[in-house]
């Protein structure tokens, strides 16, 4: 599950120092149920053992402030000695998440109606390989497939990309080997091919993988060379269009619904301001308003705004809606269909729920 899901959110695409990943427990144990939570708390760890999860999986990592000592009256450690108490291994994806295409910041500007989106915040590009298999001719094209397959070969514009060129692959068969060609103890030539394609560092495993299934006796001779070039640019946060431009106070409220919350903050000098190009980007994400601006932004939605930044956005004339961190709750039943879909795809004897409890630590009066 964890291997499909670095698929989708690579670890690598993290911003730097961002502890996500395996939190707690481990990733080769067992999991039947896992439980979805925007944060790992106490009361989460509670729900996770009530309904008899295994494995949570979280959006905010549980270790960002690392545990200076283990005393039991802190109820941080409290949490942590009731997770290892209970073999509940905990997991999380931050901004990795945020950056994924597909992922955090696609959903909020889903909700919000935003369309023509693109990448806000220039984040990492993913290292890529090129992966070489040196293979008998006729099997040439079953190893090509299976690489495309899984990936290899997507570029810009193009799909399937790969590149193949004739060797000679010398031999030697040892004591209980099985060549495919050629007596044991004797020195043996045959002509092969070097089928080469592009791969993105999310990927590598899974071709790897696909080309060990195909290739006959399953130990291929594999060549992996990082690449100067690098791949994928992920961006964080998005910016796009409303369907029909709108005030900031309509564009508020609008906000206030789609997110479900009793309260925002609106920054701003002229509620009557008309807005249809929005930026958002979910978290804290202040100090990016004026890469919002610089992208044309007629409006930026995130949250966590300090009191001087606030001040900054109101002299630059940018109107900022700021509806709290804990829009990114919407994660809980936008990773539990995921996880549900790749469940019925791949066919894992798991079930997905997401949380019910509210992390919130704000409430509006």
């Amino acid at each position: 599950m964890i291997e499909r899901f670095e698929q989708f959110a690579p670890k690598s695409i993290a911003e730097p120092k961002d502890p996500v990943g395996l939190q707690l427990g481990s990733l080769d144990a067992d999991v039947n149920k896992v439980l979805v939570t925007l944060d790992v708390r106490p009361e989460v760890v509670e729900e996770a053992i009530s309904v008899g999860a295994d494995l949570i999986f979280a959006h905010h990592p549980m270790m960002f402030h690392p545990a200076r000592n283990l005393d039991l009256s802190d109820p941080q450690n409290q949490m942590y000695a009731n997770l290892l108490q209970h073999h509940i291994t905990v997991y999380a994806a931050h901004t990795n998440l945020d950056s994924a295409e597909g992922g955090m910041n696609d959903w909020l500007a889903e909700a919000l109606g935003l369309t023509q989106t693109t990448g806000l915040v220039a984040g990492v590009r993913e290292p890529t390989y090129l992966l070489s298999v040196h293979v008998q001719s006729i099997y040439a094209d079953a190893v090509r497939l299976a690489m495309v397959g899984a990936g290899a070969g997507e570029m810009t514009r193009y799909s399937g990309a790969s590149f193949e060129w004739n060797g000679t692959t010398w031999y030697t068969p040892l004591q209980g080997a099985d060549p495919d060609l050629g007596p044991v103890g004797e020195r043996n030539r045959v002509e092969e091919l070097s089928v080469s394609a592009w791969v993105p560092a999310s990927k590598l495993s899974a071709v790897t993988a696909a080309v060990n299934e195909v290739y006959p006796g399953g130990h291929p001779a594999l060549e992996v060379t990082p690449l100067a070039n690098t791949g994928h640019q992920f961006a964080m946060g998005r910016i796009g269009e409303l369907p029909e431009s709108m005030s900031v106070m309509a564009f508020a409220k609008h906000c206030k619904t789609v997110f479900g919350v009793d309260g925002l903050r609106v920054i701003a000098k002229d509620l009557d301001q008309q807005v249809k190009k929005v930026a958002v980007l979910g978290g804290d994400g202040g100090k990016f308003f004026k890469l919002a601006q610089q992208k044309g932004a007629d409006v930026y939605v995130t949250g966590d705004v300090y009191y001087h930044t606030g001040h900054d956005m109101i002299a630059a004339g940018l109107p900022v809606i700021d509806p709290g961190h804990h829009i990114e709750s919407i994660c809980k039943p936008k990773l539990t269909t995921l996880f549900n879909q790749w469940q019925t795809q791949y066919q894992w004897p798991i079930e997905v729920v997401a949380s019910t409890l509210n992390t919130d630590p704000f409430t509006f009066i």
